[in-house]
């Protein structure tokens, strides 16, 4: 019997023991796991930041990583193609170009140019020189994609390439451009442009994903145009080219709340067109532009001379 007894006393003293050595060991691999990246630390000469971070791991569950160990991830657009596509809900945007104020400095033109990485002499924003008649004094004239609301170039794009939104504004998705120019020839204003060669952009602009929003990366054998910087738009923020101008020529904002701004001046837009007499280019044609003027009376900078001969 004593025998017997021992015998059980020995088996309960190993079965503990290893009972002991198990919670031990899973112990040990608990602290390892609260910092699973110690080792790889040290192999990286990575200087943990003390930040933690919550990840959802493959297994399903919630895990804490130093911030020092994620890696960077590639710049990507706000939205997806097939929601800029869309538009805004509940928006209708429109530009007013006051003529009187223009100077011909194009700060819109290089802003414009500058974000949207246009190569030389692809300007989507021209300034030109106009002048109504040989006895009448010329003036500047910014002009820009008109974002019809009746578009001839959407009608007679083959791909869908050229798409009107909700909002108003029309867009190209080069991904869709098979550099056609149907669209060119179409448009009455001659605001697109074609990239005959590879656009020469930065490296961290080339490896982008292409986004229709703002249209950028550019890409060869596919035609541009000034796009209403609707990524800004979305975020609530003015196109490039009405916050660079100095002289406040670009008025831009929504329709459906009869409000313009060019950023320091905020007009009700139906008061502009009444009391300034505002129109827009070739509406005889029935395209129903979104983009207005208001005409240059009491020009705030006359052309000078020898400034009659420069070209936008």
């Amino acid at each position: 019997m004593s025998e017997l007894t021992n015998g059980s006393q020995s088996r309960r003293a190993f079965l503990s023991g290893a009972a002991l050595a198990a919670v031990s060991a899973a112990a040990a691999s608990c602290n390892h796991l609260k910092d699973p990246f110690s080792t790889q630390a040290a192999a990286l000469d990575v200087t943990p930041t003390g930040e933690k971070v919550k990840l959802l791991s493959v297994d399903g569950e919630v895990i804490e990583v130093d911030r020092a160990f994620l890696k960077p991830v590639p710049h990507l657009p706000s939205v997806t193609n097939a929601e800029a596509r869309v538009g805004i809900p509940g928006k209708k945007f429109v530009m007013v170009i006051d003529l009187a104020r223009c100077k011909n400095l194009k700060r819109c033109q290089a802003a414009c140019d500058h974000m949207h990485h246009i190569q030389d002499g692809q300007n989507w924003i021209k300034v030109q020189k106009m002048q109504e008649s040989a006895h009448t004094a010329p003036y500047w004239q910014p002009t820009t994609c008109m974002h019809c609301d009746e578009p001839p170039c959407v009608k007679v794009c083959p791909v869908d390439a050229t798409f009107k939104r909700q909002d108003g504004i029309v867009l190209i998705d080069s991904d869709r451009c098979i550099g056609c120019r149907f669209c060119m020839a179409a448009c009455p204003y001659s605001t697109r442009v074609f990239n005959w060669n590879e656009p020469v952009l930065p490296k961290e602009i080339a490896k982008q994903p292409y986004c229709a929003e703002t249209s950028v990366p550019q890409k060869k054998g596919t035609v541009g145009k000034c796009d209403f910087c609707p990524d800004m738009t979305r975020r609530g923020e003015l196109p490039h080219c009405v916050s660079a101008c100095p002289n406040g020529v670009f008025f831009f904002g929504d329709l459906n709340e009869d409000s313009v701004t060019n950023g320091a001046e905020t007009f009700r837009f139906s008061d502009l067109m009444r009391d300034k007499a505002g129109y827009r280019l070739m509406e005889d044609l029935g395209t129903r532009p979104s983009v207005y003027y208001l005409p240059p009376v009491n020009r705030n900078f006359p052309i000078e001379a020898g400034e009659e001969n420069d070209k936008g």
